[in-house]
């Protein structure tokens, strides 16, 4: 019967804070609205409450204050003075370093489901003076602290983890600052909703993928045949030694391969309805492997989707419209 008064309120206190964080942060969106791609903090948006440090140092102020009034001691009364200034003067001052700063999203890698997507907020201060120990924090994610001088802007990146394929939205993020004295705590809500792609997860043990087909074209192209030079690359584990263009490595110390332009190519069509699986995140990771390691020996592959298909092609262009759309696969019509 003891262990369960001891561990109800620690069961019932994190919830009563969350739903407590819930009903804040609806009110505050409520309030402001959604933010814009650039938002630039405004006084009346910005919310600063006493620290614990703070509450401590009210307390210890108003003891000193009652024991001037008591001994009526001059001196006393002159440093309790000076705490309460230094107090007003701190809790100016950490609301002043948060306003008319400028913030704005900057962008997000893709990343594969699991992993932690990294988004980049762009914060700059436009005003003469310097702004000190400012954090952007997402629930319990948090930022590095950086100062921004006068005119500058800085990047911080929040990571936020992922668990499935699709689009990753950052619903409200905050930024906050402590300085001076870390006597209060100064913040404000940002509803920017930027958003990142995730990949489906490679799966780990996928099986082989089709056979190599080749086929019969007159198009440039940096494939394996032997007419025409095209150009160089950088060398790969299984190039041909024949092929690799040893002059320009005498020059550059870097190995390269002679590509060549010619009538025979080869290429991979990974086709969804060809993935021996019942469940549809497991054709996607298996898919999702065999473009990776496609993309990884440069070979030309293909992506056949219900009602879509992408042909066969290589690089950086290519595997992320494939990758892309193994991650919306089947979300489109939802979100529609």
């Amino acid at each position: 019967m003891s262990s369960i008064r001891w561990l109800y309120p620690s069961r019932l206190l994190p919830g009563i804070t969350k739903a407590a964080s819930r009903r804040v942060g609806r009110w505050a969106r409520k309030r402001q609205g959604d933010d814009g791609p650039v938002t630039k903090l405004q006084p009346r948006r910005i919310y600063i409450l006493p620290t614990g440090v703070g509450i401590v140092f009210a307390l210890m102020t108003f003891a000193m204050l009652l024991g001037s009034m008591n001994y009526n001691n001059n001196l006393s009364f002159v440093l309790t003075f000076m705490l309460i200034g230094v107090g007003f003067v701190a809790m100016h001052q950490c609301q002043r370093n948060l306003v008319a700063l400028e913030v704005s999203f900057a962008g997000i890698e893709p990343v594969f489901a699991g992993q932690s997507a990294q988004f980049r907020i762009a914060v700059a201060n436009r005003s003469k003076s310097p702004r000190h120990r400012i954090r952007l924090y997402i629930d319990d994610v948090q930022s590095d602290v950086q100062d921004l001088e006068p005119g500058e802007s800085k990047i911080f990146v929040l990571p936020v983890r992922t668990e499935r394929r699709g689009w990753v939205t950052l619903e409200r993020f905050g930024i906050r600052t402590l300085f001076p004295f870390e006597l209060f705590r100064s913040w404000a809500w940002l509803h920017m909703y930027p958003k990142g792609i995730v990949y489906p997860h490679p799966a780990e043990h996928a099986p082989p993928p089709p056979a190599t087909q080749t086929a019969l074209g007159h198009r440039q192209h940096d494939a394996r045949g032997e007419e025409d030079f095209a150009g160089l690359r950088r060398f790969h584990s299984g190039d041909s030694p024949r092929n690799v263009a040893w002059k320009a490595y005498a020059r550059s110390d870097q190995l390269l391969t002679k590509q060549f332009s010619g009538a025979d190519m080869s290429s991979q069509w990974f086709d969804f309805d060809a993935v021996v699986s019942s469940d549809l995140e497991e054709r996607l990771s298996v898919l999702t492997r065999w473009i990776i390691d496609a993309d990884r020996t440069l070979e030309d592959c293909g992506l056949r989707l219900p009602g879509r298909s992408f042909p066969p092609a290589h690089g950086d262009a290519h595997r992320r419209r494939c990758l892309e759309a193994l991650a919306l696969f089947g979300l489109e019509q939802v979100d529609g």
